[in-house]
């Protein structure tokens, strides 16, 4: 199947059971698919006006009780980010999943890119953490959408999965196991007396337990920066003692959140940083570096926000260098950059969108890297 098609089956997978959606190029097939899949298992569809109203309606569901999800591109995703904001600063779980084209604006419509990585770490206002995924294949797909709704419900928080046209277009052979071998994770749910109840109090793991609306609890529900009753605190003290909650429930969990996958890293000099459909042609541009007698690995980003700094830190105390390959012209590189802190010299391998960065650009980086680091 497609990767498309995957996502939504993963959805299914995950519990999902409610999809508002709006139609855009790529991430289409994703909505077309689960609106015929959701009726079967008890679910809802529903087409909104537009991704502003489609962002919303996920958030509405699921402080109703219901996992849920939306799909779009680029232009929707900008679109969709106020109210992805008011799903953090009210700590309700979400799934968003942007199948990448290149821009900005219109841009190319049909064709792939890896250009909203900073919008989904940046594009809504204010400081918070947020969680992203980005898959490398149909398989994955439907693997990290279900692993996005269990980080959506364990922290509260919206996730999104930033794949990418390529991905999300290509159809390769994907194994969907019995539900039985499925691991699925639902929120931490109110429990105790009504009238005691303050709805975001932290728990044990920094997460608030979640009243459900019609459960009899008295929850206020606002943007506003709130206390842990939920009511507008509009002190300064009020705004740190949220906003540490809410960052605070992400950089405290960094070990269980941030999942990456190392190729042939153990004696590597020169380290590839990639992630998504660009991590497909890195690893064979790994293996021609080898035969080369280049001693290259790759770092494939699984999860992109938060970003694994201290793992890319700990690589370039030993490492010679980096090359970041990604189809934009350098965001997630200077993460790269960032968290080497200068220790090791970083190059970009990038282009503005439209097709994928070959493996063979990528070995040619590595060959003009490994002489001009010159090392022994």
């Amino acid at each position: 199947m497609t990767g498309d098609e995957a996502c939504a089956e993963g959805a299914l997978a995950a519990g999902c059971r409610f999809f508002g959606g709006y139609p855009i190029t790529p991430a289409t097939e994703i909505a077309e698919h689960i609106s015929g899949r959701l009726p079967e298992v008890g679910g809802t569809f529903i087409q909104m006006e537009d991704e502003i109203a489609a962002m919303a309606s996920i958030v509405g569901a699921s402080c109703a009780g219901v996992k849920s999800m939306t799909a779009t591109s680029g232009p929707g995703l900008s679109l969709m980010l106020e109210n992805i904001g008011l799903a953090i600063v009210t700590e309700t779980p979400c799934v968003v999943v942007d199948v990448q084209r290149a821009g900005p604006s219109t841009g190319l419509p049909t064709q792939g890119a890896q250009g909203d990585m900073m919008q989904a770490r940046w594009g809504s206002h204010g400081h918070y953490e947020i969680i992203a995924l980005a898959p490398s294949s149909p398989q994955e797909l439907f693997y990290q959408t279900i692993e996005a709704f269990n980080l959506s419900e364990t922290y509260r928080v919206p996730v999104l999965i930033m794949t990418d046209e390529m991905i999300g277009h290509l159809s390769e052979r994907v194994v969907i196991p019995k539900a039985k071998a499925i691991h699925t994770v639902s929120r931490p749910r109110a429990r105790g007396r009504k009238d005691r109840f303050k709805p975001f109090k932290p728990g044990p793991n920094g997460v608030p337990p979640m009243a459900i609306a019609g459960e009899g609890y008295r929850v206020h529900i606002t943007g506003l920066t709130h206390d842990e009753r939920g009511y507008p605190d509009m002190t300064v003290e009020g705004q740190e003692i949220m906003m540490d909650r809410i960052v605070g429930k992400i950089r405290n969990n960094l070990e269980h959140i941030i999942q990456t996958e190392e190729y042939r890293l153990d004696d590597a000099e020169i380290v590839i940083v990639s992630y998504g459909v660009s991590s497909r042609t890195s690893l064979a541009a790994v293996d021609e570096a080898r035969e080369q007698g280049i001693k290259a690995g790759l770092l494939r980003l699984i999860t992109v926000w938060p970003f694994p700094e201290e793992q890319i830190r700990n690589l370039a105390a030993r490492a010679k260098g980096f090359i970041t390959v990604e189809i934009n012209l350098g965001q997630i590189h200077l993460e790269v950059e960032r968290s080497a802190r200068g220790q090791a010299p970083c190059v970009l391998v990038g282009h503005a969108g439209g097709t994928i960065i070959t493996p063979e650009r990528v070995f040619e980086a590595l060959k003009e890297a490994f002489s001009r680091m010159a090392i022994p």
